[in-house]
């Protein structure tokens, strides 16, 4: 990608937003630490990039121009993490064919640091994806799964930790009800618990127990339900918790040019940001902290 076009399509759809109500000057001094939280949602098993006959998706997508993408906003802020939402698996005959091995291997070699559960990821069964784990060099997250009476018993954590420049950023997972979009004998005996309540509580854990400057909830829940309020979705989650700053979402392949500002049950500010699917897009969330730890945000959708 040039750099005038990079610059031209992240600059287009950038917004600061303020966290707790601070103002923008706090920001501005260069005692301010900057996290840059990178992402990608439902990339279904998407290695190469689209061709060119491919209608509105041509020449886009594929795994190595993320890299370099990734690459080179790393070198530019090394306090990067990389995050996916789920449903890594599914959609083209590398996963057919590999049933995840290349898909774990690939988000390794992009030195990927968590990731969530999406339903798509147990379509070789539960005891297929626990066949690819070795693959992934990097932590699964998910909080309202409970897996104990299963194969992926102690595989997958209900959150992470990560500690970046002095920033203690907490990383939770949450996973959409399995039941009626895959088949009980493919999940086996998972257990699925309420995605609020279990948000709740680890918000509060990671917030007030492990004293984290930086909550995200790593979400495939959907991004929001018009015709069936009852869904729990990503706005739901927002509305119904506090301390979570940021939810990166998937499963609904929800394309947001920039994240949406949401008000927790305190009226604070909460981002949720969703960059489609097949791997088109790249989120990018920068977060700013002023010397006592208070933080701004902004974040666009880059083009891959």
């Amino acid at each position: 990608m040039k750099r005038r076009n990079f610059i031209q399509q992240t600059a287009a759809t950038t917004a600061l937003v303020t966290l707790g109500g601070l103002g923008l000057q706090s920001f501005t001094t260069s005692r301010t630490k900057k996290i840059t939280i990178l992402h990608t949602n439902d990339v279904h098993s998407h290695i190469v990039p689209f061709s060119p006959n491919d209608g509105r998706n041509a020449n886009k997508g594929g795994v190595a121009r993320r890299a370099s993408l990734i690459e080179s906003i790393r070198t530019k802020n090394p306090n990067t993490l990389l995050l996916d939402a789920g449903d890594i698996f599914q959609g083209t005959p590398y996963f057919n064919y590999y049933g995840g091995e290349l898909e774990f291997k690939l988000m390794s070699m992009l030195k990927y640091d968590a990731a969530t559960i999406g339903n798509h990821d147990f379509d070789n069964g539960i005891d297929g994806l626990y066949a690819q784990l070795p693959h992934a060099k990097f932590d699964f997250v998910s909080a309202n799964y409970d897996f104990s009476n299963t194969v992926m018993d102690t595989h997958v954590k209900p959150y992470k930790i990560f500690k970046k420049d002095g920033i203690k950023i907490g990383v939770f997972g949450l996973g959409i009800e399995l039941n009626g979009l895959v088949g009980e004998n493919h999940y086996k005996e998972t257990k699925y618990l309420n995605p609020i309540e279990i948000a709740q509580d680890m918000s509060r854990i990671l917030k007030i127990e492990k004293q984290c400057d930086l909550v995200i909830c790593l979400s495939h829940l959907g991004y929001n339900y018009r015709n069936n309020p009852e869904i729990v979705s990503d706005l739901k989650i927002a509305k119904a918790t506090k301390d979570i700053d940021l939810i990166i979402g998937g499963h609904t392949h929800t394309f947001l040019r920039k994240p949406t500002i949401e008000k927790n049950i305190e009226g604070k500010n909460v981002l949720i940001n969703q960059v489609g699917c097949y791997g088109l897009y790249l989120g990018k969330i920068d977060f700013y902290f002023d010397s006592d730890k208070s933080k701004a945000a902004n974040g666009t959708s880059i083009i891959v």
